[in-house]
């Protein structure tokens, strides 16, 4: 199982691949993110399961703009202090 701050570091990392214009190999990234992440899910608060789903919700509305800086910013913070719970 990956540890809260391995999927930190790795959102941290998927948000910067954005900022650099690496689009795609943060979109795979991204992918892998979520699939290791979404069994933090599972255990949060109804109020909290909102949350997570607002956050994906406004990655992918984001991500099908193609604004990247979006992308990164939800992912920086949003993404990241959900997973800090």
């Amino acid at each position: 199982m990956t540890s809260h701050a391995q999927i930190i570091a790795d959102a941290e990392h998927c948000a910067r691949l954005f900022r650099l214009g690496r689009d795609i190999e943060a979109a795979l990234n991204m992918v892998e993110l979520i699939d290791i992440a979404m069994p933090l899910s599972t255990r949060l608060a109804p109020e909290q399961k909102a949350e997570w789903t607002l956050v994906l919700s406004e990655i992918l509305r984001c991500q099908e703009r193609q604004d990247w800086l979006g992308v990164a910013d939800w992912l920086e913070v949003e993404f990241v202090a959900l997973c800090r719970v």
